[in-house]
């Protein structure tokens, strides 16, 4: 009698070598960040799409704040149009993160949506930032 875990078919190496590609171009992790702030690699404008009071409070460093609805094609006009961004909120328990990322695509923008936000740096043990911070030159 199979286990609950292989009752179910495993995909062939083939196909989730496809689906994990895949997923790696819509997601990034908070060590990843962390890791390209701390060693000055950090190729990405980073955005918190919390509230500008949340942020302040506290943010993740380098990040500048930019609510989806604040995301226009003018406010974007200050990037490059080939910017990478990668949005991040409060945590698993939100999709403000899916909802901006949803709003870059549909302004023509490259994203990537940072796994675990807020809770998931925590999680790791990473510094927060408090204030407002100005955005790094790409």
């Amino acid at each position: 009698m199979p286990s609950h875990v292989s009752e179910t078919p495993s995909e062939s190496p083939e196909a989730v070598k496809q689906f994990y590609a895949r997923r790696l171009a819509f997601q990034t992790d908070c060590w990843d960040v962390h890791e390209s702030i701390r060693t000055g690699t950090q190729d990405f404008i980073l955005l918190d799409v919390r509230s500008a009071e949340l942020y302040e409070k506290a943010h993740l460093p380098s990040a500048i704040n930019l609510p989806r609805g604040k995301m226009t094609e003018r406010k974007l006009g200050e990037w490059p149009a080939d910017t990478l961004f990668v949005v991040y909120c409060a945590g698993p328990h939100c999709n403000g993160a899916d909802k901006a990322a949803l709003r870059l695509a549909q302004l023509g923008r490259r994203v990537k949506v940072m796994l675990g936000g807020m809770t998931g740096w925590a999680a790791e043990g990473f510094d927060y930032a408090s204030g407002v911070t100005r955005p790094p030159q790409v």
